[in-house]
């Protein structure tokens, strides 16, 4: 670890930046980050990379019928389960070509000896870039996660921008209601939807910071201009969580990572079926045997995000 103190200019003097204000340029990266994060996912149609989840809900058995008498309930088929298959999150990662590292590119620090020199790129990695990306794939979703994603089962989030209205999980179950004994033969696979869930965005925020010095190519120490620092930080902190060189590549799964929002339950009735009688005539007797019973969690279903 090389965690350095830039220097900054303090009212003409050089001065060291307190960790208060290397967490400010963190959060500045962070920010840059969000400007154009070269890890993103899109609400695909089917196909997703993320791969698939699965929802569960039971249908009617198929109607049973005969000319004399109602067949049993035994002999009546039971509720059978309807799987759907969600795969609507797609990962894409960027290529990106980062400034190089000149022997002069990087803010300036004073070294034990008390001399002037400027940040390693490995200093910067450890005093900035890497902190963004542990700030980045944490579990929270402010300001500090910025251009990442996180799941909601509203298409508003407070702090994120919707990434698509189309859901990416649906939870459903058999609409009990819709089952009567008046509509045998019905309709076996009856559903409703208990909960939609949305991909959406974390919104950044543009933080103030110190910003550092450099020394320039006349060996001259000058304050770094705030475009070009933003931009240099912008390309390395986009580079870093897109290359998996030093550990810190950033990526999105259901299996790795810190939680990213809601969890996406997949629900399903528990009952053994609801049989039912229909007399049509003297010669149509029906039986059918519909969902029933209590809502169980059958599987919860979260967006992760890692650092690898």
């Amino acid at each position: 670890m090389a965690v350095r103190s830039p220097l900054k200019n303090d009212s003409g003097n050089l001065k060291e930046m307190s960790s208060a204000e290397v967490d400010q340029i963190v959060d500045q990266i962070v920010y840059q980050y969000s400007l154009n994060p070269s890890v993103s996912l899109s609400v695909v149609s089917s196909g997703g990379s993320l791969g698939t989840i699965t929802d569960t809900r039971l249908q009617a058995g198929a109607m049973s019928q005969t000319n004399s008498s109602f067949p049993t309930e035994g002999d009546t088929a039971e509720p059978s389960i309807v799987t759907v298959n969600y795969d609507k999150i797609s990962q894409s990662i960027a290529s990106v070509s980062p400034t190089n590292d000149s022997g002069k590119t990087f803010p300036a620090y004073r070294n034990t000896g008390g001399h002037v020199q400027t940040m390693s790129l490995q200093d910067v990695k450890d005093t900035f870039l890497h902190p963004a990306i542990d700030l980045l794939t944490s579990a929270s979703t402010t300001t500090q996660q910025a251009g990442t994603y996180t799941i909601s089962s509203s298409t508003s989030l407070a702090g994120a921008t919707n990434v698509s209205t189309t859901a990416v999980f649906s939870d459903t179950r058999a609409n009990t209601a819709a089952y009567t004994a008046g509509g045998i033969g019905e309709t076996r696979d009856q559903p409703t939807t208990i909960t939609n869930f949305y991909l959406h965005k974390v919104d950044g925020s543009d933080t103030s910071y110190t910003t550092p010095m450099l020394i320039d190519g006349s060996n001259n120490i000058q304050t770094y201009p705030e475009a070009t620092f933003e931009s240099l930080m912008q390309e390395w902190v986009r580079y870093t969580a897109a290359s998996s060189a030093d550990g810190y590549a950033l990526s999105y799964s259901y299996t790795t990572g810190s939680n990213r929002g809601s969890g996406m339950a997949d629900t399903k009735l528990d009952g053994s079926g609801n049989y039912q009688q229909r007399y049509v005539n003297t010669d149509d007797y029906r039986t059918q045997e519909s969902p029933d019973g209590t809502a169980t969690i059958i599987n919860t279903y979260y967006l992760k995000i890692n650092k690898s």
